[in-house]
């Protein structure tokens, strides 16, 4: 049986082998993060996502999660297609859909799941029987604190990992164990007074250095949240119809990122730059044939129109009242959802705003 120094080095071994790009080892105090957690949980700024809090210490303290826990092996898998369309690109024609680069393929939540899985059992086949559990973005973990810990990165002012070598653009996943395994340090925080992150985001939810107000994220309101977009962020929103990488796509440690050799994570219906009409014309047949198995498939798709409305209803002025556009909206102007009609009512009322505005201005 191999020594713990052994195994931890045989654990990165075989990490590498299933795909990960890095892995590390913390344990399990999470003390300092707690009462960083609490303060935000009482701000508000989880907004919808009752499950940050009903939980309560167990995500700073895992072994009150998995009893028995005294080690965390920390993983971070790279996701960003080699192939997709540039992503400014996108996001500065307002009639294409962005979608946040993490959703163009499988579901992450079910690739690494399996890798880690097949990390435990190799773990096992060296070790005997031990008590495990594997986690991604699954259940009550802090996952940016655990990757911090184990040396993975350092927690950017966006409160994203960050690392030299790989900017942000990965995925992080954990196995909570029993086996007393040597701890990695963590790594330096490398952000200075760069403030690039948060001087870009589009609502302005990055409210202080690693603060973020999730109410006013665009990921938030495009993915978490259920109900209404909030009518004063809406045209703030542009065309991200799933998710937001402004963030990140600011940030100069990106410009190290790793194109993902992932079959899973490649390119799937042409999302990386796709026609906003073109997605609203997908039925819902469409919409679970096409993505089924991607993280997208998760909103449903009453959400999904939702979103395609708001970015509909946000095509530039160059562009307002353009027939395929307006087509669409209306289209679903008696859509059975009441969510879906009132946020395609907003979008062309905003085209009729536009249109006014232009008559005005014109030259008489």
């Amino acid at each position: 049986m191999p020594s713990p120094v052994e195994l931890a080095a045989l654990i990165r071994d075989w990490s590498a082998e299933l795909g990960f790009q890095k892995t590390g080892i913390a344990d399990i105090d999470l003390s300092t993060a707690e009462p960083r957690l609490t303060e935000w949980l009482r701000a508000g700024f989880h907004g919808d996502m009752d499950y940050m809090a009903k939980h309560g210490v167990k995500r700073t303290r895992p072994a009150e999660l998995v009893p028995g826990t005294v080690r965390v092996i920390a993983a971070r898998m790279n996701y960003l297609p080699a192939d997709a369309a540039k992503s400014w690109d996108v996001i500065h024609d307002s009639e294409r859909a962005f979608v946040s680069r993490y959703a163009l393929g499988r579901d992450y939540h079910k690739v690494l799941r399996r890798r880690l899985q097949q990390l435990a059992v190799r773990i096992e086949n060296a070790v005997g029987k031990y008590s495990y559990r594997v986690f991604t973005d699954s259940a009550p973990v802090m996952e940016v604190e655990l990757g911090q810990k184990a040396g993975l990165g350092w927690r950017g002012k966006h409160t994203l990992l960050l690392t030299r070598e790989s900017g942000s653009y990965f995925f992080l996943g954990e196995i909570y164990t029993d086996l007393p395994l040597p701890v990695d340090a963590p790594t330096a925080n490398h952000c200075g007074t760069c403030a690039k992150c948060i001087d870009i985001c589009p609502t302005r939810a990055i409210v202080a250095p690693y603060r973020l107000d999730a109410r006013r994220c665009i990921s938030y309101l495009t993915i978490e949240h259920h109900g209404s977009i909030p009518i004063h962020l809406r045209s703030l929103i542009g065309n991200r119809v799933y998710g937001c990488d402004d963030c990140q796509l600011a940030c100069p440690w990106n410009k190290f990122a790793q194109p993902s050799e992932e079959a899973d994570f490649a390119v799937r219906n042409g999302l990386d730059d796709i026609a906003l009409v073109e997605l609203f014309a997908w039925t819902r047949e469409d919409f679970d044939t096409r993505l089924l198995g991607s993280a997208i498939h998760r909103i449903g798709y009453e959400r999904w129109l939702r979103n395609i409305a708001v970015g509909l209803g946000n095509v530039s002025s160059h562009a307002a009242g353009a027939p395929d556009v307006l087509a669409a909206l209306r289209s679903r102007a008696d859509d059975p959802s009441a969510l879906v009609r009132e946020h395609v009512a907003w979008g062309l009322q905003q085209h009729q705003d536009a249109l006014r505005h232009s008559t005005e201005g014109a030259p008489q």
